[in-house]
């Protein structure tokens, strides 16, 4: 006997969805397409910044337990995916071609001054490196936070629009029935309640993300800072 209750109120939520006039259905129709960009850009998000952390976490014990910068440039190659790595990579880089211009400019392979503001060279490579990877991190949460400010309202649209069409239909039928008129309000209704599905999650999303990115980024000004501490003594001083 549930069972039959739920399948026809089930029912009846579909039948009134399929009934809503064309201005309600735009907008249910826009709704659905928020919600699902807005799952299909989590799970993209989900995957990408697990990797990142789980691919940082890595190569930070490698660089951690390896004594060869060298050999730790060599091994960031299968870290694609960690924004750490992609930091650690701009810095080194940057720190080879500073160290062999001064080595052409004395004509020595000692080591190097920084009278040519070098660590500044190789700051400012990781910095914009990280910005890099802060935006490919960033990229598709605009998405989620439109999402979740913009869909209730577009619902709210929706369900005002419905019930004015159903006042105006009552008016029409010069009856003051409520039967006459509860359709057309359940159907405007509809409107706010998958505005409201549409959001929820969106803005659950990238809260979480945010939090995520955050450390993330946390975690590659805690790195560059030690990487040129390490640059400045033994490379640079």
């Amino acid at each position: 006997m549930l069972h039959q209750v739920g399948a026809a109120g089930q029912l009846s939520v579909v039948q009134l969805m399929l009934g809503t006039g064309p201005v309600v259905a735009a907008v249910l129709w826009t709704l659905v397409g928020f919600s699902i960009g807005c799952w299909g850009i989590s799970l993209y998000k989900l995957v990408q910044i697990s990797r990142a952390r789980r691919e940082s976490e890595r190569f930070i014990t490698i660089f951690w337990e390896s004594k060869n910068l060298n050999a730790i440039h060599t091994a960031s190659v299968g870290f694609k995916h960690s924004p750490v790595a992609q930091v650690f990579r701009a810095g080194y880089q940057e720190l080879l071609q500073l160290t062999r211009a001064k080595r052409q400019a004395v004509g020595a392979q000692s080591e190097f001054s920084t009278d040519l503001g070098g660590i500044e060279n190789v700051t400012r490579a990781m910095k914009r490196q990280s910005n890099v990877e802060l935006t490919k991190l960033e990229y598709g949460t605009t998405f989620l936070a439109t999402t979740g400010s913009a869909a209730p309202f577009i619902g709210l649209f929706g369900t005002v629009w419905g019930i004015m069409t159903a006042f105006m239909g009552l008016s029409a039928a010069h009856s003051s029935s409520i039967q006459a008129v509860a359709p057309g309000i359940a159907e405007a209704l509809i409107a706010t309640a998958v505005g409201l599905v549409a959001a929820i999650p969106a803005v659950m999303f990238y809260n979480f993300f945010t939090a995520r990115i955050r450390v993330l980024a946390t975690e590659m000004e805690n790195f560059t800072s030690e990487f040129l501490n390490i640059a400045e003594r033994h490379f640079l001083s």
